[in-house]
């Protein structure tokens, strides 16, 4: 099996030819839109779709040959050019079509699409929408740069591009202070992340010289074991910064003051999910160490319960959504952290939540076009009533998140929790333990925001009498309920349908799903169980929301729990004491010996040798009865010198 992994894959043929296109398509279109400045005015946003549907349509094209395809024969590269050569580094641009990068292509295109088709409705006013629309083409381009790489440096450069375009996105609005800052923070916290996934690829290349995808994994086995276990947490870092995870998650809730469409994108359906792509893609580096996976593990369970603790406490819809990301990807950062029984279930939660988190994104959207761009839940209310297409898909996406039976979240979530709860030992009862409570509190803030936004009074009259704020709420145009409704789609049968393919479909990357026995509890008990205590949130939130009227202004007083929940459980406090400050500290004491150390020494030696040099200068009079004098004194201290060591000896 390894000589067989060890051989070069097969060049890409016939459809999988054409994967060039997948990245040249958005990526022209961003350089035409970033090129054609204010001329593209009125046609830019259109430009931007078609590239990426056309994207979309070559990788339907590609995943319908590769369905034909054995299972052992839909492997494929194609090398485009040779990108970098420096001794024994080989590196070519090079893309490697297989199951798993091709999911994820599907995924990018498709909910790509939607989001720019949903955008140009959303950006319809907004007179930089041009250079909107060239940013999103230019993350797509660098999102599939990413998972198409047929090597770790391809996947840095996507790494890279996505988040550069992140911070771009982030800051779009150039004249708020606070999205200036928001995209500073989640630029500056994931090259943190960055910085290991670097070290964990110059590891790669000092123990196996090579970076190709095919070589590393074919050849992981000869690294020694604390090699292997720290390339492996080294690569979890990157996924924590990008992936949003214990202890780099704060960046994405900030990441909200983006456009909405960003935040459905990026924060829901794709740049968030690079970590679990690279974990899933490094699986044969995982299965080596079990210590590595039990760590990725226990970062996506912590995660996942910061997430629904902090979910519960905003009055903000898209910062709950945002937390809720956060909290949803844990779940996925848990089931590859079970190694061959949970790649694939990983892999479908993604998926199902690139459905519904992007269609409650877009609701979320749709709700703020609607309200002025207010976010203050509290302000709502009724507005079932006035956005009832809004009001059917945001809420077909609220109960495939809570994991309403037979829609698509119950599907992927719950079949982690039962993976978790099938553990050996203390970790069955932890990580399913903590992933059903988790699963309870989701329900809950999910039920207090849709509670809040579309039932009760209707709060914005007041808001509207009192402060004279600007409402009108009005359902949304086509190009934005025509995206919501297909998510919405999505939300209701993709995990059915995705359920049964996926395994079998990632099998020949991630290997065979490995169906565990035994466990914490019986796998029967586990269903009602996750179900059962999901309605016990569902009713939590009806009883401490849905009965008494909302105060149309936040308490000025609240309880110590929500106050902590509302201060990110002291993420940002974290952050502050244990990386800003003293990176703060290490910068101003590497500057000052930068200055006066290095600069110091040498600036010293110059001034040390021009100094002695002017003074030497000095002597050069010009009159010869002087250098007569020079010569006679020093042939009387030669002479005098003679004579007092012959006098001692």
């Amino acid at each position: 099996m390894t000589v067989l992994l060890a051989q070069a894959a097969p060049q890409a043929t016939g459809a999988a030819s054409l994967a060039w296109l997948l990245i040249a398509l958005p990526a022209a279109g961003a350089l035409v839109l970033f090129l054609a400045g204010r001329r593209a005015d009125a046609w830019g946003h259109w430009l931007g779709v078609a590239t990426v549907v056309g994207a979309f349509v070559v990788g339907v094209t590609i995943f319908l040959q590769t369905l034909g395809l054995p299972a052992d024969e839909r492997l494929r590269e194609q090398s485009l050019w040779s990108w970098m050569s420096s001794g024994a580094l080989e590196v070519d641009f090079g893309l490697r079509i297989d199951t798993l990068s091709l999911t994820f292509v599907l995924l990018i295109t498709g909910v790509g699409a939607l989001i720019h088709l949903y955008s140009v409705g959303y950006m319809s006013h907004d007179p930089n929408r041009r250079r909107f629309f060239a940013q999103l083409n230019l993350f797509v381009a660098a999102m599939l740069v990413l998972v198409l790489g047929n090597n770790f440096v391809m996947l840095y450069l996507g790494w890279e591009g996505v988040g550069l375009a992140s911070y771009l996105l982030i800051g779009f609005y150039q004249d708020r202070p606070s999205a200036a800052t928001a995209a500073k923070k989640a630029f500056l916290m994931n090259r943190v992340g960055d910085v290991g996934l670097a070290i964990a690829i110059f590891l790669l290349w000092l123990e196996l010289g090579t970076l190709q995808y095919t070589e590393v994994f074919a050849r992981i086995g000869e690294v020694g074991g604390g090699t292997v276990l720290a390339i492996t947490l080294l690569l979890l870092l990157g996924a924590c910064g990008k992936s949003g995870q214990f202890p780099l998650q704060s960046w994405l809730p900030d990441a909200m003051e983006g456009p909405t469409p960003v935040s459905a994108l990026i924060h829901a359906a794709t740049m968030v999910t690079a970590g679990v792509y690279l974990i899933a893609r490094a699986s044969p580096i995982y299965n080596l160490s079990e210590t590595g996976r039990l760590v990725v593990a226990l970062i996506g369970v912590v995660t996942l319960m910061i997430g629904a603790i902090i979910g519960c406490a905003y009055d903000d819809i898209k910062k709950v959504l945002a937390y809720s990301t956060v909290s949803q990807i844990g779940y996925m950062i848990l089931a590859v952290g079970l190694g061959p029984a949970g790649y694939a279930l990983g892999i479908l939660h993604l998926l199902t939540h690139g459905f519904f988190k992007a269609g409650l994104f877009l609701g979320a959207g749709s709700v703020m076009h609607a309200m002025n761009d207010d976010v203050d839940m509290r302000r709502f209310g009724g507005l079932w009533r006035k956005m009832p297409v809004t009001f059917v898909t945001f809420g077909l996406g609220y109960l495939a998140l809570i994991g309403f039976p037979f829609l698509s979240g119950y599907f992927s979530k719950d079949a982690i929790i039962e993976a978790a709860f099938a553990q050996e030992g203390w970790q069955g009862w932890v990580f399913g333990g903590l992933a059903t409570v988790a699963a309870g509190l989701t329900a809950f803030y999910m039920t207090r925001l849709m509670i809040m936004t579309f039932f009760g009074a209707e709060r914005w009259r007041t808001v509207q009498s009192t402060d004279g704020r600007d409402y009108h709420p009005h359902e949304s145009p086509a190009t934005m309920t025509v995206p919501m409704i297909v998510l919405a789609v999505g939300s209701v049968f993709g995990g059915g349908v995705l359920y049964g393919m996926i395994p079998e479909w990632l099998a020949p990357v991630v290997g065979e799903r490995l169906e565990l026995e035994g466990g914490a509890l019986p796998h029967a008990v586990i269903p009602w169980l996750v179900v059962g205590v999901s309605l016990l949130g569902v009713l939590a939130g009806y009883l401490f929301v849905g009965r008494s009227p909302v105060p149309v202004e936040r308490p000025q007083r609240v309880s110590p729990v929500v106050a902590a929940a509302r201060a990110d459980l002291g993420a940002n406090a974290f952050n502050e004491a244990f990386i800003e400050r003293p990176g703060i500290v290490l910068t101003r004491a590497l500057a000052w010996f930068d200055d006066r150390g290095i600069d110091g020494a040498v600036n010293g030696t110059a001034s040390a040798f021009g100094g002695g040099s002017s003074r030497l200068r000095r002597l050069q009079t010009g009159f010869v009865r002087s250098y007569a004098l020079s010569m006679l004194g020093g042939a009387v201290i030669v002479v005098a010198a003679m004579l007092a060591v012959r006098f001692v000896s």
